[in-house]
This record gives structure tokens, sequence and C-alpha cells, in this order.
């Protein structure tokens, strides 16, 4: 949401991600330039470009990859992460009533509880990642982590 206050939001189809907010995310992870967006390069919005400049810096264009990071000094182990997972409620409806999974982890479980800390399992099965082109901006472990624990970012 920082680089997409400092876009257009014309949506005007000439970059290739083809909306503001897809060209803000594609910057998130390095996929295009700055130059990339056509209006950015007017005279109109040189603020904005001049800012967009700044906050990226020399990371500018370079490829980022997901990261899930689990805090284990914050991590008490409840289990929430496991039970709201988007992923293992397809896979395992019963997570839907608060149970863990009842499957193999290796199967589609990203998250799951060992030693009475949370651990992932398989960063290749999250949501975010799972169709090839079309990124969803799933968030449900960061935001019901009751302990703040689990971080969502590119590196």
């Amino acid at each position: 949401m920082d680089y997409y206050k400092f876009l257009p939001k014309t949506n005007c189809h000439k970059c290739s991600p083809n909306t503001c907010m897809a060209f803000a995310l594609a910057l998130l992870k390095g996929e295009v330039k700055i130059e990339d967006c056509p209006p950015l390069l007017d005279l109109k919005y040189k603020k904005n470009y001049e800012s967009l400049k700044e906050m990226l810096g020399d990371e500018e264009g370079q490829k980022k990859e997901l990261r899930i990071d689990i805090n284990k000094d914050l991590c008490d182990g409840c289990g929430i992460c496991v039970t709201v997972c988007p992923v293992n409620a397809r896979y395992c409806p019963p997570t839907l009533s608060g149970k863990s999974p009842d499957y193999p982890p290796e199967k589609h479980q990203l998250f799951e509880v060992k030693n009475g800390k949370c651990e992932l399992l398989n960063l290749k099965h999250c949501r975010r990642l799972e169709s090839e082109g079309r990124e969803r901006e799933c968030r449900v472990c960061e935001t019901y982590c009751p302990r703040e624990a689990i971080k969502i970012d590119y590196q």
C-alpha cells in the first residue's frame, strides 16, 4: 500500500500488470521498475516518482522472494495459524471447527505446532503462491496470530 499511494491510480493499462494495485505489488516483489509506469514519467507525477525512487533505493528491480517469518520468542504454540489457514480448510474441513489437520503434514499443510512452537512446513503451499501469475494477498495467518509472531514480507 505504501507504493500504491504514490502511483497515479488511473489503471491506464499502459504497464504490464495493467492496474496500479498490481503494479505496486510488482514493485514490491522487484518484478518491475518505476519507469515501467508511463504516467509516472509525466511532469504531473514528478513528486510521486521521486518519492518512489527514494523508497525503493538500490533495491529497485531486484527480484524478491516471499518469506513467512515466525518469531519463536513471541509464539506460544496456540495453533491458531494452523486452524485459520485457508489451505488447511480446503484440504481438511475439520480445521474449520478448530481441529488440527488430520492428513500428513507434507500434503498441503503450511504450519504445524511442534514442541510448543509454530513451524512453517512448506511455503510452496501458501495461497500467496498457489497459482502462477495470480498471486493472492492472503494474510490470514499473520492477521489472526494473537501474539503477532507471524510476519509476511518479501526479501
